[in-house]
């Protein structure tokens, strides 16, 4: 491979200058940037690259949150639950928290602001019957229902910025002053990071892009109190209240949010959790707000000559580039941590900047670079998903962050970046800009939609969750296949019904989420749109719990396209008696094993028309059924994998009846996969895998022949 420079970012810090010089040529750097907790000295600012300088905007200003301790950033937290076992009952309602990271809020009145809740019947406590003690942190309440479950729903200030925090403990900073966050909401916050990042660009001159770690409201992350995680939600928008903007919100939207619909019983609105009306008004109140302030911010970078990019995490809450008002800000690029394929295609496909950049792992920290550990395992199975998303959509930059100089130390893993550095740089230059060959377009419905394009089941960015990865394995499989993906909801299907140009919709979800859709498929509209639009031509692949919600004899709504429902218990009176699987199936050509992930249990055949395509432990768990000129797939889970990636790609054909047209730019061999680019008459064989694969390989008319890929190797051939 030919030797290439240019857009990769390179983390340096102080007192290592030859070594930065040396890592940028060998890995063909063009810029390089601080991280959390380094910085750049004068000469290394003075090489011949870009210079990105990490800048917090509400953090890392310590000697003014000091002066304004009452604009410290605010949230709504739960207590655990108490049961009374007598007419009084004492709420510690600090219990389980990190008292490092929170303190209660005494400032503005508690019985206003907070709220107790009998949990067994949902009832609100009426203030009159408790009493807070700040000396003890405790809520005593009086005249309860004895056996009944209480909690308080509490007010606190944010006095440890949570990021700074994990870092803090995770490379052992020792007496490095904590990071106090404040809201911008707040008015002497608000003059504050305008008039600092004014002084700042004035005395950062080598600066030539300044990287927003990110703006003003991280997303939700409370630890517990033995200093580790208790509650993580990357989508989570509990750390952006204040008594401010719950009176501003009230204001502009007419009605008063009570702490409720911010704690959500102890579940704070998880992305999982079906957003209730008051949540989606909130997200967009704050989106609103974030917008216009950041704009103010992006606009004063723009005056110094410099370049805004924004960090996607940390404090991004309220700039969600899939949002209706992201476009407004005027940013100029958008950098985030690529963990796999998905979390690529999150920063490739962002619309409205002028480029995009990935940070690859793994971080150069001590938890990964130690003795005895071998970092370029992670490396090759963070670059391997990830490629196969770049195939498809390409970032335009790539890097790294951590420490430098702990990375140095590990030459094997600086050989491998550099080959990194050169294969990205390879397929950018052939492919940047250019429509790759799709052979379907796919919408996947939930009730979250566009906003949380290709983000689906994340709990923790980047993080494998038990109850998730079944569900996270359809993203990761759609992000490098030969597919068009859209992301739509519940409320676009009803408003606008299904757009003209899908071939196929997947609902994939535990029953009960917002994947799923829980009682969304009680509305007969969203039904009746949908049943139309299949029995006319069209295919729709559901997985797990797919249109689930118990009604009028049905647990999947959709039973009667995918040909299965779930037994519940229900109809156990009635006998079952369609087992019989099918033969050779288009679906499964491909596979040897079945893999379902966590799976699902107790799903049964309607009646003998249904395809039964696997059977086992008196279970379905894969299967299709035709209606009218559409056809449903049922499948019990999909977790990421190269034969589960073939799997979805067959039934997702099979579902929208173009079997004959899938073997066009394909490869045979499932760890392998063909990406053509007609414009540019240019067309990749990729070998997904790190052994030596055989495949064959069939171009646009169809035609085949066999080639040998070498591990991880990918060819390049041009056609006419």
């Amino acid at each position: 491979m030919k030797k290439t420079t240019g857009r990769v970012t390179l983390p340096s810090q102080q007192h290592f200058l030859q070594e930065t010089k040396e890592l940028m040529e060998r890995w063909g750097a063009d810029a390089l940037r601080d991280s959390d907790g380094t910085k750049l000295d004068d000469e290394i600012k003075q090489l011949n690259a870009k210079i990105y300088t990490t800048y917090f905007v509400a953090r890392n200003h310590n000697d003014f949150a000091k002066q304004h301790l009452e604009e410290m950033q605010q949230l709504y937290l739960m207590s655990p639950y108490y049961t009374a076992t007598e007419t009084t009952l004492e709420i510690p309602f600090l219990k389980g928290y990190f008292e490092e990271q929170i303190t209660p809020d005494y400032i503005h009145d508690p019985k206003r602001w907070w709220e107790v809740i009998d949990r067994t019947t949902g009832e609100v406590v009426s203030p009159d019957y408790w009493q807070v003690d700040k000396a003890t942190n405790c809520v005593t309440m009086k005249q309860v229902e004895q056996w009944h479950e209480y909690t308080v729903s509490f007010l606190a200030y944010m006095k440890w910025d949570p990021t700074q925090m994990y870092n803090h403990i995770t490379n052992d900073w020792g007496d490095t002053p904590h990071d106090i966050p404040f809201d911008v909401r707040q008015p002497y916050s608000n003059q504050y990071v305008k008039a600092y990042l004014q002084q700042w660009l004035k005395e950062n001159p080598d600066t030539d892009v300044v990287r927003f770690t990110t703006f003003f409201y991280h997303f939700t992350l409370i630890f517990n109190d033995l200093g580790k995680e208790k509650f993580v939600d990357w989508f989570g928008y509990g750390a952006s209240v204040s008594v401010a903007a719950l009176e501003a919100f009230e204001k502009e939207k007419g009605y008063r949010l009570r702490p409720e619909d911010i704690v959500d019983k102890g579940y704070y609105n998880t992305t999982f959790r079906i957003p209730s009306q008051a949540y989606l008004d909130y997200i967009d109140f704050i989106q609103q707000f974030v917008a216009k302030e950041v704009k103010e911010l992006v606009d004063i970078v723009h005056e110094h000559d410099k370049e805004a990019m924004m960090f996607l995490g940390d404090n991004w809450i309220g700039t969600e580039p899939y949002g209706s008002y992201f476009p407004s800000v005027g940013m100029d690029a958008v950098v985030g941590s690529v963990g796999d394929g998905t979390t690529l295609r999150i920063i490739a496909d962002i619309p409205g900047v002028q480029y995009t950049e990935g940070r690859f792992l793994p971080y150069f920290f001590p938890d990964t670079f130690y003795e005895g550990n071998d970092p370029v395992i992670e490396a090759n199975e963070n670059w391997l998903t990830a490629r196969r998303a770049l195939m498809r959509k390409p970032l335009d930059r790539i890097g790294y962050g951590g420490y430098l100089s702990l990375a140095y130390k590990f030459p094997k893993f600086v050989d491998y970046v550099e080959k990194v550095t050169d294969e990205f740089r390879e397929i950018y230059d052939n492919i940047h800009g250019i429509q790759p060959y799709t052979g379907l377009k796919v919408a996947v419905l939930n009730a979250w939609g566009k906003l949380r394009t290709w983000q689906t089941h994340i709990v923790a960015h980047g993080k494998w969750y038990k109850k998730a990865y079944s569900y996270h394995g359809v993203l990761e499989a759609l992000s490098g296949s030969a597919v068009d993906v859209s992301f739509i909801s519940f409320d676009d299907v009803i408003a606008k019904g299904v757009p003209e140009d899908i071939d196929v919709i997947i609902n994939a979800g535990d029953a009960g989420t917002a994947f799923s859709g829980g009682e969304k498929w009680k509305n007969p509209q969203l039904i009746s749109i949908l049943r139309k639009w299949i029995y006319e031509g069209g295919g729709f692949v559901g997985i797990g719990e797919p249109t689930a919600y118990h009604h009028e004899g049905r647990y999947f709504q959709l039973a009667n396209v995918f040909g299965v429902d779930k037994e519940l218990g229900f109809s156990l009176s009635t006998n079952k008696y369609f087992t019989e699987v099918t033969d050779n199936h288009f679906i499964t050509e491909d596979m040897v094993a079945f893999d379902f992930g966590e799976s699902m249990e107790y799903i049964y055949a309607l009646n003998e028309a249904t395809e039964i395509i696997e059977y086992s432990n008196d279970g379905v768990h894969l299967a299709s059924s035709g209606f009218g000129k559409g056809r449903g797939v049922y499948i019990a889970g999909l977790p990421y994998s190269h034969e589960n990636t073939r799997l979805l790609l067959r039934a997702m054909y099979y579902a929208a009846h173009k079997e004959g047209e899938m073997r066009k730019w394909f490869a045979s061999n499932v760890h392998c996969e063909v990406h053509a680019y007609p414009e540019r008459k240019k067309y990749a064989i990729i070998n997904n895998s790190t052994e030596k694969q055989v495949t064959d390989v069939y171009d646009g008319n169809g035609n085949k022949r066999r080639m040998e890929l070498e591990a991880s190797e990918i060819i390049w051939e041009d056609f006419t």
